[in-house]
């Protein structure tokens, strides 16, 4: 079982907060995202800012895209992201489009999507799927539990280097020893601290102390 990674997503309405937040934290964490919302504000100008600043760390579009998967990937892999996001609910086709021009093509999870999918995904060469708490449910007063690391488990048994984010904070990393998460994405965790920095390393040190070197 390896170490899993630690990546910060920069949720950010602009550049500027962004690239402060990502200057701080960068050479602690593993991968830097590029978030949904920053996109949206700044499109590929976010993404060559931060692959300007880190040239040798993965940096993901966290696109959500839903259609138009081969130019919307293409444009975002000229800008330096090494990976993209795809919703769930996206068709096949645009998944086969998008992973043409990406390293990595991640499938984010929402809603009521299912495992007869995920094996759909899995036949088309997809090894990268997000499992969320969406930043809805959390405010609505769900928590991580059970339910959610059996489906994380599942994902795992299925081929998938699974990552999780939604909510993250140190103490819940604990909840998921013994099971090979490929990456813990947190934003606010790490950007909304008093110390980035601290946070961060509070992050990695704890992901050490569950999972080894």
């Amino acid at each position: 079982m390896s170490r899993p990674n630690l990546q910060i997503a920069l949720d950010h309405n602009d550049l500027e907060h962004a690239l402060a937040d990502v200057f701080k934290v960068g050479e602690v964490v593993d991968i830097l995202e590029v978030g949904t919302i920053l996109c949206l504000q700044e499109g590929q100008k976010a993404i060559r800012c931060v692959r300007g600043m880190f040239p040798n760390k993965t940096v993901v579009a966290d696109t959500k895209c839903a259609d138009a998967g081969g130019t919307v990937a293409k444009n975002v892999a000229d800008a330096g992201a090494d990976f993209m996001t795809v919703i769930c609910c996206a068709t096949i086709p645009t998944m086969e489009a998008a992973k043409k021009e990406v390293k990595e093509l991640q499938v984010e999870l929402y809603g009521d999507w299912t495992y007869k999918q995920a094996e759909a995904w899995r036949e088309i060469g997809i090894k990268q799927a997000i499992y969320h708490q969406s930043r809805d449910a959390l405010l609505s007063g769900e928590t991580w539990g059970e339910k959610d690391l059996s489906k994380v488990k599942k994902l795992i048994e299925m081929g998938f280097n699974v990552s999780v984010t939604g909510g993250l904070d140190v103490d819940t990393l604990k909840l998921f020893e013994g099971i090979d998460v490929y990456t813990f994405i947190t934003g606010r965790g790490i950007t909304a601290a008093e110390d980035p920095v601290k946070a961060a390393e509070a992050f990695k040190n704890e992901i050490i102390r569950i999972w080894g070197q």
